[in-house]
C-alpha cells in the first residue's frame, strides 16, 4: 500500500498545514488581524518543522527494530522528502518570526536568548542539508554527503532546546513528547551496533 503512495500525494499531504496557515494570513481583513495571524502561525510552522525532521530521522532506527516491515523501508526511501518539508516549515517559521518582530533592533536584542540562538543555529544547519538533498549532490558528494547529513543530530538537539526553552521552559513537555521516542530509538540503535554483547568466535 505504502509503496504505491505517490510522492505528489505525499507532498500534498505535508503541504496541508502550511496551506491552512497561509490561508489564515491571506484571509485577514486588516493590519491587526494580519499581525495576529502571522504571530499565531509561528508555533505550528515550528512544530511541523520539528515533526517532519523527527519522522525523517526515525527511518533508520525503525528499520532496525522492525526488520522486514514495509513501513520503515518506505520511510527510508522517502525520508529526504520529509527532510525537505522540515526545512520548508523551518524557513516559514523563520520568515514569520522576522515579520512578527518587524525591526532589526528587536531581532538583534533577541539573539542572546537561549530559545532564539538555538533556533537560528538549527536553521543554519538545515540550509546545507536542504541544498544537498537532491540525487545530484548525493552522487557528486559520495561519502561526504552522509557525513554532512549527520549534522541533523546537532540540529535535532538544538531544536529540542529551542522548543523546550520557550516561555521559560513552558515548551519542554510538548518538546519531550516529540523527541523522547526518537531518543529511545537512537539509543537502541547505538546499543545494537556498538554495545550489545556479541558471540565470540573461536
Amino acid at each position: 500500500m505504502l509503496s504505491r503512495f505517490s510522492p505528489y500525494g505525499l507532498w500534498a499531504l505535508m503541504a496541508l498545514p502550511g496551506v491552512a496557515i497561509l490561508a489564515s494570513i491571506l484571509g485577514a481583513t486588516d493590519a491587526e488581524t494580519t499581525r495576529t495571524a502571522i504571530h499565531e502561525g509561528l508555533h505550528p510552522t515550528g512544530e511541523f518543522a520539528a515533526r517532519f525532521m523527527i519522522i525523517a530521522m526515525l527511518a533508520s532506527p525503525l528499520a532496525l527494530v522492525f526488520k522486514g516491515w514495509r513501513g520503515p523501508n518506505w520511510l527510508r526511501k522517502n525520508r529526504r522528502y520529509f527532510g525537505v518539508a522540515a526545512f520548508a516549515y523551518a524557513l516559514a517559521h523563520t520568515v514569520l518570526y522576522l515579520i512578527d518582530l518587524g525591526a532589526v533592533p528587536k531581532i538583534v536584542a533577541d539573539l542572546p536568548k537561549l530559545y532564539i540562538w538555538t533556533g537560528w543555529i538549527a536553521f543554519l544547519i538545515f540550509v546545507p542539508l536542504a541544498i544537498t538533498s537532491s540525487d545530484y549532490f548525493v552522487r557528486r558528494m559520495g561519502r561526504t554527503w552522509k557525513t554532512l547529513q549527520r549534522s541533523t543530530y546537532a540540529a535535532a538537539v538544538l531544536t529540542l532546546l529551542h522548543w523546550g526553552a520557550l516561555h521559560d521552559w513552558g515548551g519542554l513537555g510538548p518538546a519531550l513528547v516529540h523527541f523522547v521516542p526518537l531518543g529511545l530509538l537512537e539509543a537502541y540503535r547505538i546499543w545494537y551496533w556498538y554495545l550489545r554483547p556479541r558471540p565470540q568466535t573461536a
